[in-house]
Formats: C-alpha cells, sequence, structure tokens
C-alpha cells in the first residue's frame, strides 16, 4: 500500500478526513503500522490506550462492552480509540482482526505534534469533538426527559400515594 492510499483511507476517517492532504502525509509518516494475522488481538480490555488506530486494510471486531449487545465490525477508515488519539487511558473491550488486516497506531504525542504545526488541524478536530459532546449532552437530556417521565414520586398531598411525574 502506497502513501497515496494511506491518504485516501486517512481521508476517509472520521475526526482526521477534514485534516488536508499534507497534514494527513505527515500522520502517515510519523504514526506505527502494524500487521494483523486473522484472529490476532490488537488490544484486550484494561490494556493502557496510548495511541488510536486507523484500519488501513482488512476487518477488526470489538467486543462488546455490555454483555449482550453485539460485536462491533469495523473496516478501512474507522478510527479505534478516539479519545487514545487525544491522552491515553484504558482500553475498554478486546479488539482483534477477523481477517489480515493492518492499522496504523497514532500516538497522543504525534498528534499534539502535528495539532501545534497546523492550528487550523486543531481548530477542525475542536469543532468535531465539540459537535459530538454536544449531540452526546442532547441524547442525555432525552434520557433524563423520560427516566423523570417514569420515576414514581410520592406526594405528601395524596396522603402517600404513588403517582406518576409527567
Amino acid at each position: 500500500m502506497g502513501l497515496d492510499d494511506d491518504i485516501a483511507i486517512l481521508a476517509g476517517a472520521p475526526l482526521l478526513g477534514f485534516l488536508g492532504a499534507d497534514v494527513l502525509r505527515l500522520l502517515s509518516f510519523a504514526a506505527e503500522r502494524r500487521s494483523l494475522a486473522p484472529g490476532e488481538r490488537l488490544f484486550a480490555r484494561g490494556e493502557a490506550a496510548n495511541g488510536g488506530f486507523v484500519v488501513l486494510s482488512g476487518t477488526l471486531v470489538l467486543a462488546p462492552r455490555i454483555a449482550g449487545d453485539e460485536p462491533l465490525t469495523v473496516g478501512p477508515s474507522s478510527v479505534i480509540g478516539r479519545l487514545a488519539l487525544l491522552l491515553p487511558g484504558e482500553r475498554p473491550t478486546d479488539a482483534h482482526a477477523v481477517t489480515a488486516a493492518e492499522v496504523l497506531r497514532i500516538p497522543p504525542v504525534v498528534l499534539r505534534r502535528i495539532l501545534a504545526e497546523f492550528p487550523q488541524a486543531a481548530q477542525a478536530i475542536h469543532d468535531e469533538l465539540a459537535a459530538d459532546l454536544a449531540d452526546l449532552q442532547h441524547d442525555l437530556d432525552g434520557v433524563g426527559l423520560r427516566l423523570s417521565a417514569e420515576v414514581p414520586v410520592t406526594s405528601p398531598d395524596t396522603g402517600g400515594e404513588t403517582i406518576r411525574s409527567g
């Protein structure tokens, strides 16, 4: 896979796609490439997360975070560990290759260096993350409203009778 292929895949990746060809070229050079055989583990739940991954080729599966949920299958241009692109943490799930795969590991130090060189890229990532957080807040507000409508309330005015709010 050539540099132009890497740039095209990175350009399709959420959070990275709007960075521009020059930034993506630098990112491709600075990141670490890793090949995986079918069934090979990329990382395990609880391991240190010092960097995110972009899938260059193949298919990987991420185990569900909650028992009973479906696993998540990802392919080229998928970003795995978005938060780990920016700061270290802990892997919340297991990930392994379903088919032969290649990933690009982007450590936070690499992304920070690139963002320092390209302030417009930093602003674009900031805007994308801010939009994601606004969406999350909206979703949480909706959950809060639904929960508050279902919570039984005991009113002293009704002699201790349980009433429903909403």
